[in-house]
């Protein structure tokens, strides 16, 4: 069953030898229970400079698999300590991006609950820094 959902979501990009890139939102999103785990989706924005993506977390047991369709599409999937390659398809080509999680946890119900995701991101082979999500999730009115 889909719920209609308030998300917050605060996200740190620390890339080498530059400050990091901090963006902190809210948004409305919805929430399902998909059997064999949870998926939190919403519309990106101008924000985020992903306008016409919509982006999916999905966590089940020891993973999260964070999905961008539109634009942009790509699947990055996040085990602690498994690394995970994968094509960042963009309008104008691809990257390949390799990404390692070192912290992932959730909880969630189905009144609403919090994603924290924290992985290493390499980009064609060349690591390049560090990324933390956090994402808490409440039932909209």
């Amino acid at each position: 069953m889909k719920k209609a959902i308030l998300l917050s979501l605060r996200g740190q990009q620390d890339y080498m030898d530059q400050e990091p890139e901090i963006i902190s939102f809210i948004t409305e999103g919805v929430l399902e229970n998909r059997g064999d785990g949870w998926s939190v989706s919403y519309q990106e924005s101008g924000l985020t400079g992903l306008e016409g993506v919509t982006t999916t977390f999905y966590v089940q047991n020891d993973c999260v698999i964070l999905t961008r369709t539109g634009k942009l599409n790509s699947e990055m999937i996040f085990r602690p300590g498994e690394p995970h390659e994968s094509l960042y398809q963009m309008e104008f080509g691809a990257l390949l991006i390799t990404v390692c999680a070192t912290s992932i946890s959730w909880d969630i119900t189905e009144f609403g609950g919090i994603i924290d995701l924290v992985y290493d991101i390499a980009i064609e082979q060349s690591a390049i820094g560090v990324v933390t999500y956090h994402l808490d999730i409440a039932l909209k009115d």
